[in-house]
């Protein structure tokens, strides 16, 4: 189930280079999503998880955010594990995995090249995100995973990067009824490496549900 706010764009191509890297990638590999990846989750969620963008093989290739690659895995753990998802695995936009309670979104949309969007496609991104931080109730908590993610939704909010540093299991309030909670992206290298474990993970989505 994809769910997304009003404005979303499926067929969205502001960015000349991410459009072109798209066809490229279709090219290679013509049964790949390759188009932007609509947020997935509740509409009526409280908790939104902003990562950075599509995976090659993951969101990219599924067309579903966090599903098919790494990072993934620990992610939909955790969402099943507090109660988030009826299921501990996203495999497939066709799975009948459901969230309740939460969204999960990116702060770029379309997969760039080696994983590393540029600040003017960020920037040209941030429409659809503040449209998603527009539609949470007063009282939500965003949960940026990765630096990346987290100075899009500042910027998104219009708020000074510098009065509000990113750092595992930070915590700014963004005005009335928001909330920012930070952790390390889930990915492979931060995992591996141990800069993020399961446990400090883990307490991240226990202060998300404290908060919420």
């Amino acid at each position: 189930m994809e769910t997304g706010p009003q404005g979303f764009d499926p067929d969205c191509s502001r960015c000349p280079r991410l459009a072109r890297f798209l066809s490229q990638v279709k090219a290679r590999h013509p049964d790949y999503h390759c188009r932007p990846v609509a947020p997935f989750g509740d509409p009526e969620a409280r908790l939104l998880i902003v990562g950075l963008a599509p995976g090659m093989h993951g969101a990219n290739a599924s067309g579903r955010p966090f599903t098919g690659d790494y990072a993934g895995v620990l992610l939909y753990q955790a969402l099943y594990d507090h109660g988030y998802s009826n299921g501990s695995k996203s495999v497939s936009r066709d799975d009948g995995l459901r969230l309740k309670g939460c969204r999960i979104t990116n702060a770029v949309k379309c997969l760039p090249p080696e994983n590393k969007p540029s600040t003017a496609e960020i920037k040209a991104c941030n429409p659809y995100l503040a449209a998603e931080l527009a539609a949470l109730a007063g009282g939500s908590v965003v949960l940026a995973l990765g630096g990346i993610a987290h100075n899009a939704v500042l910027r998104t909010l219009g708020l000074t990067l510098s009065r509000h540093p990113f750092g595992h299991g930070a915590l700014h309030r963004l005005g009335p009824g928001l909330r920012l909670l930070d952790s390390y992206h889930c990915s492979r290298y931060n995992t591996q490496t141990k800069r993020l474990t399961h446990s400090q993970f883990y307490t991240v989505f226990e202060q998300a549900q404290a908060l919420l």
